[in-house]
């Protein structure tokens, strides 16, 4: 599940687990938590407000919760449930990527597979480095990517050679090497720093005080091909308020 804290133009949304997982799992409840908290964080935005996303302990999100999956009566069955928690995370990347201000992910730990895929989704990475990695383990597991991970994995990173690297090496990313790769914006050497450097920069984007449409706008029509395929609307053209 997830918690919200606001600190005057600042959201501190965190993954706190469900049932004790402390690896937070995206299964259904925790997805549908996630949707709840962003769609409520949307309804609350004023000029200046500022996202940034953590969680508890030692990972960010170890990706879908396939013990889940695999606890169904059947193959097909668990087939279903996966296919289940692809569909239903779609909506979340969309809300991340529409949100109507700036997003930071402060990567605490671990973020895997579709944790990766939540990260990525963020304006700005900010990742510890003396614990977790960035990985995408769905070559190795053999499992296709779904199409819109595909799509944000394009729009985010444009080297061939590290999309190679990550997507069909699996290789595993630490977070000096994310800053080199392009993929992660700075490094910290423990979870509170990595909160506080994002706080940090939430602070300092918050001064901005950028209208909110706009921003997201303007997102969108960076990453045209990923926003297609999140069925987000496009509206490129702004009348001025100067």
């Amino acid at each position: 599940m997830c918690s919200l804290e606001k600190r005057g133009n600042l959201f501190l949304l965190t993954l706190t687990g469900n049932d004790g997982d402390d690896q937070h799992r995206l299964g259904p409840e925790v997805i549908a938590s996630l949707l709840s908290t962003l769609s409520r964080v949307a309804a609350e935005a004023t000029r200046g407000s500022v996202l940034i996303t953590t969680a508890q302990g030692r990972y960010y999100s170890t990706g879908f919760d396939l013990l889940w999956a695999r606890k169904a009566e059947s193959s097909v069955a668990a087939a279903d449930r996966l296919r289940s928690m692809v569909s239903s995370l779609k909506p979340v990347a969309a809300a991340l990527m529409s949100l109507p201000m700036p997003t930071i992910a402060a990567l605490n730990g671990h973020a895997a597979a579709a944790g990766f895929l939540l990260a990525i989704c963020h304006d700005y990475v900010l990742m510890r480095s003396d614990v977790g990695v960035l990985y995408m383990p769905e070559v190795d597991l053999g499992l296709p990517l779904p199409d819109y991970f595909a799509a944000l994995f394009r729009a985010k990173i444009r080297s061939p050679v590290v999309m190679r690297e990550v997507l069909m090496s699996g290789v595993k990313v630490k977070a000096a090497e994310g800053v080199k790769m392009g993929i992660v914006d700075s490094a910290h050497d423990s979870a509170e720093s990595v909160v506080e450097a994002s706080v940090r920069l939430a602070d300092k984007l918050s001064r901005r005080k950028w209208v909110g449409d706009v921003y997201a706008d303007i997102r969108k029509s960076l990453y045209p091909d990923a926003c297609a395929i999140l069925d987000l609307p496009l509206n490129p053209i702004f009348v001025s308020k100067i």
